[in-house]
C-alpha cells in the first residue's frame, strides 16, 4: 500500500473515532438496538472494505495486462465477512468506482502514448512522427525502406558477438576452465607490484566487453571522454575528447618522442598510467624485445581506458557507430584494436580475432587498418565458412570482393570445406553456387602471380609445382599494377600457412593443371582475364601503401636495445633513418643516475637505453666500457 492510500485509511479511522461509539444509524437508534447491534461493524457506519482503496493500483495492473473479467478483478482481494453484515449499497458503489477508474485509465493511455511520441519527435530519436501514408506517399515510403535496407545490410553482417570477443572465453573452450584459471591466478600473483614501487590495494575494476581488466591495474582516471558529432544515415559519428591533464601528458609525450627519450615516456606512464600513446609505445618495445605478455598487458590497458571513455550512445557491437580515423584522437583505438587482434591470433584465438576484425571494419567504412585483407584468414581459421560467403555477398552490395586476391582464393577454400562437411553429413541438397574447383580455377586465372609466390613462401616442394611454373602463364606472371602487387604480397604473407594443409595443396594443384590444359586449347581466355584485372586495378600508384606487409606477418624480428630509438618515429621511417644517419646517434653527456630508492621496473627500462649511465660496475669500470672495447 502506498503512503497516500495509507494516510487515507488512517484519516477515515480517525473520523469514525471522533464520532464516538453512539449509534450513527438513525434506524438502529429508533429500533432500540442492544449491545450486539452497537458492537457490529455496521452499527456505526456503512461497511467500507479497506482493500477497495487499492483500486488505483489494480487499475494500473489492468492497463498493463489488458481487460479482464469483472469477477476476476473482484476476487483478486477476497474479504471474508458475514453476509448479513454486508451493505449491498457499498458493493454497488465500489463497482461504479471501479468502472470509473477503468474509464479514466483507458483515457489516460492514449494521452501518454501521444505525449511519448511528441517527446521522441522533439529529441529526433524516432525521426518523423508516425502518420498515415496516403496514396501519393506510398512510393516514396517504399523507396526509403529499400534504401534503409541496403544501408543496414553491411552493418548486419558485421554484428559483433560479445561471447567470442574476449580471448579468455575461447581459451576456456580449448584448454578448459581449470587450466586458464590457474594460469590467470599465477600471472596475477606475479604481477601484483606496480610501477610506483609499492603495493596497490586490489579492487574490482569495471567490467568491459573488449578486455578483462586485472584487479591490480590502476583505477580509471577519467582523462578521456567521447562526444557525439552527428547522426546521419542511421549512423552515429563519435570522436574522443582529451581532458586538460591528458593534453599536458600528450605534449610531454611529443617532446619525448622528438628527443628520442624513452625514459621521459616511462615517467609519463608513472604519472598518467592510462596515457594511450605511451602505452602503445612500450607495447611495441616489449613486442620487439620478446616480452609478448607485457606487450599484451599494455595493449589491454589501452583498450580498458578507451572503453571507459565511451559515450552512453556508443554501442559498436551493433555496427551503427562510426569513429572516423581522420580524427587524431580516434587513431589510438584503431592501433590498439589491430595489435590486440594480432595478439589473439598468436595465442590461437582465431574466433576472437575475427570478432575484433569485424569491429575494426565496422568502426570506419574506409578501413584505414586493412582489416578487409585479413578478415578472410581469420574466418577460415575459425571455421566460419558460411559467414565468409555471406560477407562476400552482402558487404558492399556490389559483389566485388572476389576481385581482391585474398577473397578470390579464400572463397574457394571456404566452398571446399563446406562441400566436405556436406559430404560427411550425406546432404544431397543441390546448390546453385559454383564448386570449389571452379572457384579455384577462376582465382588462378585472375591472379596467377599468387601461385608463384605461394610456391616460394609455403614452400611447396613437390616436383609437379616446378612443372606447373614452367608454363609461361604462371612462370612469367606479373601483377600489372602496384596496388595489386602490394595486395598479393599481403595475402601471401598473411595466409601462406593454410596452404601447408595437404587437402588444400591437392585442390590448388588440380585446379592449376586444369588451367594449363584449358590454356592449351584456348589461349584467348588468358587475355580476357588480364583485361578484367587491369580494369579492376587501373591505378598507376599504390593505393594501399599505408598498409605495411610486416603488419600482416606472424614473424616478429628482434631488435637490439641500441636500435630502440626507431620506435620513437615508427617502423616506416627505419630505412630513412638508416640511410640518413649512418653514423649513429650523437654522443650525449652521460650523468650517473642514482639507483637507491627507485623502482626496479623503471631502472630495468632505463637500462635498455644506450645513453643511460649508472656509474661504475662491480669491476670499477664505467658502465658500458666493455661494450665499447668489444666494438
Amino acid at each position: 500500500m502506498s503512503a497516500r492510500l495509507l494516510r487515507k485509511v488512517l484519516k477515515e479511522k480517525g473520523e469514525e473515532k471522533s464520532l464516538g461509539p453512539s449509534g450513527l444509524n438513525p434506524e438502529l437508534d429508533a429500533g432500540g438496538g442492544g449491545d450486539e447491534d452497537s458492537d457490529s461493524p455496521v452499527a456505526g457506519a456503512p461497511f467500507k472494505n479497506p482493500f477497495d482503496l487499492l483500486d488505483d493500483q489494480e487499475d494500473e495492473q489492468e492497463v498493463a495486462g489488458g481487460d479482464q473479467p469483472e469477477d476476476a478483478s473482484e476476487q483478486k482481494y477476497p474479504v471474508i465477512t458475514n453476509s448479513s453484515n454486508v451493505d449491498p449499497a457499498s458493493n454497488c458503489k465500489s463497482k461504479k468506482k471501479k468502472k470509473k477508474n477503468k474509464e479514466k485509465s483507458a483515457s489516460r493511455k492514449p494521452k501518454a502514448e501521444k505525449s511519448l511520441d511528441l517527446i521522441l519527435e522533439d529529441l529526433s530519436i524516432c525521426g518523423k512522427a508516425s502518420h498515415q501514408i496516403g496514396p501519393e506517399n506510398i512510393k516514396a515510403a517504399s523507396d526509403e525502406a529499400e534504401t534503409n535496407t541496403k544501408k543496414h545490410v553491411a552493418s548486419s553482417v558485421l554484428l559483433v558477438d560479445p561471447r567470442y570477443l574476449k580471448a579468455e572465453n575461447e581459451l576456456r573452450k580449448i584448454f578448459g576452465s581449470k587450466v586458464v584459471n590457474s594460469f590467470e591466478n599465477h600471472h596475477s600473483g606475479g604481477s601484483s607490484r606496480q610501477m610506483r614501487g609499492g603495493r596497490r590495494a586490489a579492487h574490482n575494476p569495471r567490467k568491459t566487453i573488449l578486455i578483462s581488466p586485472s584487479s591490480y591495474w590502476p583505477r580509471w582516471d577519467g582523462s578521456m571522454s567521447m562526444e557525439l558529432l552527428e547522426m546521419k544515415d542511421h549512423q552515429n559519428y563519435f570522436r574522443y575528447v582529451h581532458s586538460p591533464s591528458y593534453g599536458h601528458a600528450q605534449e610531454a609525450f611529443e617532446a619525448a618522442k622528438a628527443a628520442n627519450d624513452l625514459n621521459a615516456i616511462a615517467s609519463i606512464i608513472v604519472h598518467h598510467p592510462y596515457h594511450i600513446e605511451s602505452l602503445l609505445t612500450f607495447a611495441e618495445i616489449f613486442k620487439y624485445s620478446g616480452e609478448h605478455q607485457s606487450s599484451a598487458d599494455a595493449i589491454g590497458k589501452c583498450l580498458f581506458a578507451l572503453e571507459c571513455a565511451w559515450h552512453p550512445l556508443f554501442n559498436p557491437l551493433q555496427g551503427n557507430c562510426q569513429l572516423k580515423y581522420h580524427h587524431d584522437t580516434n587513431k589510438p583505438l584503431f592501433s590498439a584494436l589491430f595489435n590486440h587482434m594480432k595478439n589473439m591470433d598468436r595465442r590461437g584465438c582465431h574466433r576472437s580475432a575475427l570478432e575484433v576484425c569485424k569491429l575494426l571494419l565496422s568502426l570506419d567504412s574506409d578501413d584505414p587498418m586493412g582489416a578487409l585483407f585479413c578478415i578472410d584468414y581469420f574466418s577460415l581459421r575459425a571455421q566460419e565458412y558460411q559467414w565468409l560467403e555471406q560477407f562476400a555477398e552482402e558487404y558492399r552490395n556490389d559483389n566485388s570482393l572476389w576481385l581482391f586476391p585474398n577473397f578470390s582464393y579464400s572463397l574457394s577454400v571456404a566452398r571446399f570445406y563446406l562441400e566436405h562437411d556436406a559430404a560427411c553429413k550425406e546432404d544431397t541438397a543441390q546448390t546453385e553456387k559454383a564448386t570449389s574447383s571452379d572457384l579455384m580455377k577462376q582465382a588462378l586465372m585472375l591472379h596467377p602471380l599468387v601461385l608463384q609466390k605461394l610456391v616460394a613462401k609455403a614452400p611447396l616442394k613437390e616436383s609437379v609445382w616446378a612443372q606447373i611454373l614452367k608454363n609461361s602463364f604462371f612462370g612469367s606472371a606479373k601483377a600489372g599494377s602496384p596496388s595489386l602487387e602490394h595486395l598479393i604480397n599481403i595475402y601471401v604473407e598473411r595466409s601462406y600457412l593454410i596452404w601447408r594443409f595437404p587437402e588444400l595443396q591437392n585442390l590448388l594443384k588440380e585446379a592449376a593443371l586444369l588451367v594449363v590444359e584449358s590454356l592449351k586449347q584456348n589461349s584467348s581466355e588468358a587475355r580476357d582475364w588480364s583485361c578484367v584485372r587491369k580494369e579492376a586495378f587501373s591505378s598507376d600508384k599504390n593505393e594501399y601503401s599505408h598498409l605495411m606487409v610486416s603488419d600482416f606477418s606472424d614473424t616478429i624480428p628482434s631488435i637490439p636495445p641500441e636500435e630502440l630509438r626507431h620506435f620513437m618515429v615508427g617502423p616506416q621511417m627505419v630505412h630513412e633513418m638508416q640511410d640518413g644517419d649512418r653514423g649513429g646517434p650523437p654522443e650525449r653527456a652521460r650523468a650517473p643516475r642514482e639507483l637507491a630508492g627507485r623502482n626496479a621496473a623503471i631502472v630495468f627500462l632505463e637500462s635498455l637505453l644506450p645513453w643511460m649511465d649508472y656509474g661504475n660496475d662491480r669491476n670499477g669500470q664505467p658502465d658500458g666500457q666493455n661494450e665499447n672495447v668489444e666494438d
